[in-house]
């Protein structure tokens, strides 16, 4: 199969997108709640999605099949790093449905960093959450771990 990766206005693919935010959001919620962390009900922030893509500090990249389809996403956040001024990425999602999953992460990843080093971005920095197994795919392609996501939750 034949995949596209694209930038694409929030705005304009949140209402294609919405099943495919959900799913990802019940399998991340799912893998949290596993490790005793429960997290609210899906309920985006539509208008703040919108108007970050708007103003150009969000990215959304888009996978699509050779038929068109959405089969995956990415969401990135460009900002200058608070404690040396460096343009940097924060990855906010990056998911691929099921059934789409034999590597075509992987070549979006690569999409997205060609355009982030293009953009000038100097670092970019990702959390696996939903699935912890793709610390390692990214390990391979170059990342370094270099902290730990902890999450303490008021009960």
């Amino acid at each position: 199969m034949t995949y596209t990766f694209t930038l694409e206005s929030f705005a304009d693919t949140y209402p294609e997108m919405q099943a495919i935010y959900r799913q990802h959001y019940r399998e991340m919620e799912k893998r949290l709640r596993a490790e005793g962390v429960d997290i609210p009900p899906f309920a985006p922030r539509v208008e703040q999605y919108r108007k970050a893509n708007e103003a150009g500090y969000m990215l959304l990249y888009v996978v699509r099949d050779e038929d068109g389809r959405a089969v995956g996403h990415s969401s990135i956040y460009l900002t200058n790093d608070m404690h040396n001024g460096e343009f940097i990425a924060q990855e906010d999602t990056i998911y691929i449905l099921p059934d789409h999953r034999n590597g075509v992460g992987r070549k979006l990843v690569r999409a997205i960093l060609a355009d982030l080093k293009q953009r000038g971005v100097k670092r970019v920095i990702i959390t696996p959450v939903t699935d912890l197994r793709v610390g390692k795919i990214w390990q391979r392609m170059g990342f370094k771990p270099v902290a730990q996501v902890m999450t303490y939750s008021f009960q």
